[in-house]
């Protein structure tokens, strides 16, 4: 058998070939890739000195699903139609064909890839691999056969759920379900396989009745598939609001699994593409591949990070605790300082707190923790037990003295190449680092809270910040599972400032006689997880308007303090810390805050303003407008000027609705023009904030847009 091939490795067992595929770095279904998968399995076919086919993966991966640059790509439905039928048509060339073919799932079988498999005649996986089919997370549905294949191997309604949640299962759960065949020890595993492939050969096992298209039993009768479809709907509504591709799923089962299974999988092909060409999927792809290349970045190209083994984290509150988690699960030898004793004791519980959650999963158990603990970690309150480590991080108090005298101490410690990074979420860092010989070692790591659950890491560069020092922390962010996004130092950084922009018209509107309430609705319905007036009682009134002062002190007039949140402020409602703040937590369940109430209606009275009802988008188009407009200031001013990232940095740290793409991509598919004219007619009403920056005036000019390619 020929075997020119660039990402197949084919090996002849007596008859039964085994190819191997090898397409770095996850064998993603490329065009190139498929194509020569298709050669050599066709080829097989025809070869009659092949009787079975074994087809399997390398390294950590069987196939990880579809390239999804070239979906995104994609703008005519019709051609791509045409591909995704060529690719349905390959699958079912697999099914139909004249030999055996056994997938060997050595890694990770996702989405085209458990396609692939499904499509085979037998299916051995390695012991803890995982299967599925996650298409929903990136907007689409399985595209060729899997809404018909999966739900014949598992039944519908475990293939319901795998489809529109887009959570994988491991191979041991797969077995359970019927959806491989044998799980076997990975070094164990092509020797397995080309076992079963000889049984097919020598007649112990039929290929006609290993067609999964053959397979009746699991597949329901009409009425429980209404049901089933009908309750499903219901859960999409309720968890999957603005999403397309969870109610496409359940269209194809309603109107697929019948004895027609190429019929159905052409109108799966169909309801694929329609999935494939909406902004949904645009901006829920472009999420996903943004993510990927999060933190490469021009200036750091080409430069090594640094090898991190020993981490001192300084400060063992919530944050502290939540960071000291995510470096132990890492691998990393961990210090843990306090002050004291008691504050030690309480960051360990803190800390084991944060280990409940995976405990109560079975991911891990009590044993595996206390081993964790005892071989990784070191608790102290001396700063000398920081000498030999690689990276510091403090989170202490926020307090620009108290953190200064922490790193001119730890400076005296400290090996010279030691990374001092601190945490703040508010004080400059730039000012931090002067009391260092070597500013450069510093950076910021703004972690957000719970810091071992949220996935943004918001990397702050001060000016004197090294580029090995940016390239080991963006190396550090990838090894605890953190999406780095890179910043430059300034007030608020970008997602402390961003959500100031987002949320900070909210004031404005109230003062122009908008119920607050209905500002709450609307932000939720666009697909904030909270509005304004309920995330800041969460973070803290008082927090949030001793931010604003900042603000206002360092970015001038734009940004002074409207009179109606210096009127909430006085009134102590600080939030549910105090007990109160927009509403009243005092009893079993949260109520409007009469007080803060009367104060709001005595501004307006106090003003002659009467109560305004305005049309839902329009609250949303004042508050976006701002948000685009804080963005255009921060790229103007060298905060940021990376569009993708500044959308990635509101997504994972503030909950921006991922279907909606980020704040820029909005502004984009809104219109630079529009988003002008908003803002011109909201500085006409409300004042100074509300200003268009210099850069949404010349790009609605020149036509120009955030992403440009």
């Amino acid at each position: 058998m020929k075997s020119d091939f660039r990402n197949l490795q084919i090996e002849n067992h007596d008859g039964v070939v085994a190819i191997i595929m090898n397409n770095p770095p996850v064998n993603q279904l490329s065009k190139h890739f498929v194509t020569e998968l298709v050669g050599a399995i066709s080829y097989c076919f025809e070869d009659t000195n092949v009787n079975a086919i074994v087809i399997t993966g390398t390294g950590k991966n069987f196939i990880a699903g579809a390239d999804l640059t070239e979906i995104f790509k994609a703008r005519e439905a019709d051609a791509l139609l045409g591909k995704v039928v060529g690719t349905s048509t390959f699958l079912n060339h697999i099914e139909m064909g004249p030999k055996p073919i056994v997938a060997a799932i050595n890694g990770n079988a996702l989405g085209g890839g458990l396609e692939i498999a499904m499509a085979c005649h037998y299916r051995l996986a390695a012991k803890g691999v995982q299967l599925g089919q996650p298409e929903v997370k990136v907007g689409l549905i399985p595209g060729a056969g899997g809404t018909q294949r999966l739900p014949r191997l598992i039944g519908l309604p475990n293939a319901l759920e795998m489809m529109t949640t887009g959570n994988p299962i491991s191979s041991e759960k797969g077995l359970s379900r019927g959806l491989v065949d044998e799980v076997a020890d990975s070094e164990k595993l092509i020797e397995a396989a080309i076992d079963a492939a000889r049984k097919f050969v020598s007649g112990s096992i039929s290929l006609n009745s290993r067609r999964t298209r053959n397979k009746f039993n699991r597949l329901p009768s009409a009425g429980e598939l209404t049901a089933v479809a009908n309750g499903a709907k219901f859960m999409v509504m309720t968890k999957a609001k603005g999403y397309i591709a969870p109610f496409k799923v359940i269209e194809a089962l309603e109107k697929g699994l019948s004895f027609d299974i190429e019929a159905d999988i052409r109108r799966e092909n169909e309801l694929f593409v329609e999935c494939a060409v909406s902004d949904v999927a645009k901006n829920l792809i472009g999420i996903f591949l943004n993510t990927r290349s999060a933190g490469r970045l021009p200036r750091i190209s080409g430069i090594e990070p640094r090898p991190i083994k020993k981490v001192t984290m300084f400060g063992g509150g919530v944050m502290g605790s939540g960071i000291v988690h995510l470096l132990l699960k890492a691998g990393f030898e961990t210090v843990l300082w306090d002050i004291n004793q008691e504050a030690l004791s309480r960051g360990m519980a803190s800390l084991r707190k944060t280990f409940d959650y995976p405990i109560k999963k079975k991911k891990i158990t009590q044993l595996d923790l206390e081993s964790l603990l005892g071989a990784k970690l070191i608790t102290t309150t001396s700063l000398e037990k920081a000498a030999e480590s690689d990276l510091v991080i403090e989170a202490v108090l926020e307090n620009m003295d108290v953190k200064q005298e922490i790193w001119k101490k730890l400076e005296t410690i400290c090996k010279p190449e030691t990374i001092f990074a601190t945490n703040t979420s508010a004080l400059p860092i730039t000012e931090m680092a002067t009391v260092l010989t070597d500013p450069g070692r510093m950076i910021g790591l703004h972690f957000f809270n719970p810091a071992h659950r949220m996935p943004l890491l918001e990397i702050i560069c001060a000016e004197k910040t090294s580029d090995e020092t940016l390239a080991t922390s963006v190396g550090l962010a990838r090894k605890i599972n953190k999406t780095p996004v890179v910043v430059n130092d300034a007030p608020g950084f970008y997602v402390s400032r961003q959500l100031g922009g987002l949320f900070g018209g909210s004031v404005y509107l109230v003062a122009d006689g908008i119920d607050g309430n209905q500002i709450e609705k609307v932000m939720k319905d666009f697909g904030m997880p909270m509005g304004p007036a309920e995330l800041a009682d969460l973070t803290g009134i008082d927090i949030n308007y001793h931010v604003n002062k900042t603000f206002e002190r360092k970015l001038g007039e734009r940004y002074k303090i409207h009179p109606l949140t210096e009127l909430i402020y006085q009134t102590g409602f600080y939030g549910r810390k105090t007990g109160a703040g927009y509403m009243d937590y005092s009893g079993a369940k949260p109520l409007p805050n009469t007080k803060m109430l009367d104060v709001i209606q005595g501004y307006l009275k106090n003003r002659g303003v009467s109560p305004k009802k305005v049309p839902d988008q329009s609250i949303v188009d004042a508050m976006l407008a701002l948000a685009i407009n804080e963005a255009a200031l921060m790229m103007e001013e060298g905060v940021c000027d990376r569009p993708q990232d500044m959308d990635l940095a509101m997504i994972y740290g503030a909950g921006f609705p991922p279907y909606r793409g980020g704040i820029l991509r909005y502004a984009d598919k809104w219109g630079m023009t529009n988003v002008l004219a908003k803002l011109v007619e909201l500085e006409t009403l409300y004042g100074p904030r509300f200003k268009p920056a210099r850069l949404i005036v010349e790009m609605s000019r020149s036509g120009k847009t955030f992403y440009e390619s």
